[in-house]
């Protein structure tokens, strides 16, 4: 497989802004083929309904600005939906245990969340930080919109609070040293 495609694949799995450095240590490769397989990508997408979007030292994919009439319809349609159980337990270990990364929320899950937490941003429930720790990485925490919209004034006032957030903290604490 070519690098381009490599890159590609690694970007939309990851459905997150990724440095160059990082693809450089993912991918095995030079910067310098990294930079050539990026230019080299963003051509062959160019006309197409995905975009390479570049901010310094990172890339993303995301959705071509022709696009945005469709975009906003699936929006809408998403916005109509009920959260869905799946939605629930991200939200909560958001609530309980935020601001929170994003490989902590997969493994007290044990699957991707990817596609929730984009549907809880678009939702307004949730929001992304910049993680102190990792600049490259970001930490998901509640909205004060949604703290409002449940009525309480203090995170701590969340129904077992205490208990919930030692049960998800004993949790990550079983998890292997190398995913930590």
């Amino acid at each position: 497989m070519n690098l381009e495609a490599q890159i590609e694949a690694t970007l939309f799995f990851k459905g997150e802004p990724v440095s160059i450095k990082s693809l450089e240590k993912t991918l095995e490769n030079s910067r310098e083929n990294i930079e050539n397989a990026l230019k080299t990508l963003e051509e062959k997408l160019s006309g197409r309904g995905i975009v390479l979007v570049r901010n310094e030292d990172e890339v993303t994919l995301a959705t071509a600005p022709d696009t945005s009439p469709i975009i906003e319809k699936i929006t809408k349609e998403e916005l109509a939906r009920d959260l869905g159980k799946a939605g629930l337990e991200t939200l909560s270990i958001v609530l309980y245990y935020g601001p929170v990364a994003r490989r902590d929320i997969d493994y007290i899950r044990g699957v991707n969340s990817n596609f929730i937490l984009r549907n809880l941003l678009i939702r307004g429930l949730v929001e992304k930080t910049t993680n102190p720790e990792d600049q490259r990485a970001f930490l998901y925490k509640p909205t004060l919109e949604l703290l409002s919209f449940l009525g309480i004034n203090n995170i701590n006032d969340l129904p077992e609070y205490e208990a919930v957030q030692k049960e998800l903290e004993s949790s990550l604490q079983t998890k292997p040293a190398e995913e930590k």
